[in-house]
């Protein structure tokens, strides 16, 4: 494994305003993690996991602290250059697979491609479609898939672009058990052969316990 530091949390704090009193949702958080690392972020719901998870990817702006991605600060970037760095190395799953009604499999694994100016978009998103098992599903829509082959689409999405870092939120949260342990040991496997790193928010104990290490929130504090 490599030692680079992929990403480095320095003191991140997240406060909003509820009716004139002022609501901490993260107090804090600093810790790093490494090139190839898996890593499971746990906690109670209300804890701040899905918050903390906005802030890693710079979809959200934090109150006070640092994030930085390969190096890069993220609150020096403007909205649109966070963009830029998420479609550069970033990869997204999410619990609701987030994918586009109105696009085929192929087009949503697609769609990241063509965004980071790949001209071999097609080829590559049905190679990927075909290393999750959905060869025969190309030209299907989400509606016409079920939710364990949509969270495979998600994957390939995710995994397709090469990206240094992947951040799962709650992967199988909306899948049954059997299926969530198909989508869970199919995205250890593509993370262990792209050497990619891994951080994951999840409830479940199990899947929290194949990660080399797991971070646990509690009322928005980072446990020792």
């Amino acid at each position: 494994m490599s030692e680079e530091i992929v990403l480095e949390v320095r003191g991140l704090t997240k406060e909003v305003d509820n009716a004139g009193l002022t609501l901490k949702i993260l107090q804090q958080i600093s810790f790093s993690v490494m090139s190839g690392e898996t890593v499971a972020i746990m906690g109670a719901s209300g804890s701040g996991k899905s918050t903390l998870l906005g802030l890693l990817a710079g979809l959200d702006v934090a109150s006070s602290g640092e994030v930085l991605l390969a190096g890069q600060a993220l609150s020096a970037l403007d909205e649109d250059a966070r963009a830029v760095l998420r479609a550069q190395g970033l990869g997204f799953v999410f619990q609701s697979f987030q994918l586009l009604p109105a696009l085929t499999a192929l087009e949503n694994v697609m769609l990241p491609l063509e965004l980071a100016g790949r001209s071999d978009a097609a080829a590559l998103a049905q190679s990927w479609l075909q290393r999750v098992g959905l060869g025969e599903r190309l030209q299907h829509y989400p509606k016409h898939l079920s939710g364990g082959e949509q969270q495979r689409v998600a994957l390939a999405r995710a995994f397709a672009p090469r990206p240094k870092l992947v951040l799962a939120d709650e992967p199988t949260g909306n899948l049954d058990a059997a299926t969530g342990a198909q989508v869970i040991d199919l995205m250890f496997e593509l993370n262990a052969r792209e050497g990619t790193t891994l951080i994951l928010v999840t409830h479940d104990a199990a899947l929290a316990a194949r990660c080399q290490r797991v971070l646990r929130l509690q009322a928005g504090c980072l446990l020792a």
